[in-house]
C-alpha cells in the first residue's frame, strides 16, 4: 500500500471533497443572505425592516411642518415627496402649530406637530394604504 495506495485514495477523494465544498459553500451563502428560502418558496426575513407608512408619513409631516413654522412656507406636495392625503395633514398640523406657537411658544408648537402628525398619519393609514390612488 505505499504511496500508490495513498495517492489512489486521495485521487478518488479529491473530486468528492471538491463537490462537497462547492455544494456546502453555495448553500451557506444563499442561506446567509435569505435568498435561498425566498427563492424556494419559504419565508425569508428582509435584512432591514421597512418603515411603516404611518411612521414615514409622521416623519415627513413633522419635517415640513417645522419648515413652515420657520417661515420657509409650503411647496408643491409632490416636490416635498408627499401624497395629497399627507399634504392635507400637513396643512392642518401647521395651522394648529402656528396657533400653539402664538399661545405657548415654539417648544409647545413642536410637541404639537409631533403629536398631531403621529395621530393623523396613524388615522390615514389605519386600514393599510389609502385607496384613493397613489396621491391619497
Amino acid at each position: 500500500m505505499g504511496s500508490g495506495g495513498a495517492s489512489g485514495w486521495g485521487a478518488a477523494l479529491g473530486p468528492a471533497l471538491l463537490i462537497g465544498v462547492l455544494v456546502t459553500g453555495c448553500g451557506a451563502s444563499e442561506a446567509d443572505n435569505g435568498s435561498a428560502g425566498a427563492a424556494a418558496g419559504g419565508s425569508a426575513s428582509p435584512s432591514a425592516a421597512a418603515t411603516p407608512p404611518e411612521r414615514l408619513c409622521a416623519r415627513i409631516v413633522s419635517h415640513w411642518s417645522r419648515e413652515a413654522l420657520d417661515g420657509d412656507g409650503y411647496g408643491d406636495y409632490q416636490s416635498m415627496g408627499m401624497s395629497n392625503g399627507q399634504y392635507d395633514i400637513l396643512r392642518e398640523v401647521v395651522d394648529a402649530a402656528r396657533a400653539e406657537q402664538d399661545r405657548a411658544g415654539r417648544k409647545a408648537a413642536e410637541r404639537l406637530v409631533d403629536e398631531e402628525a403621529r395621530t393623523r398619519c396613524a388615522k390615514l393609514y389605519r386600514d393599510g394604504n389609502p385607496t384613493g390612488g397613489p396621491w391619497s
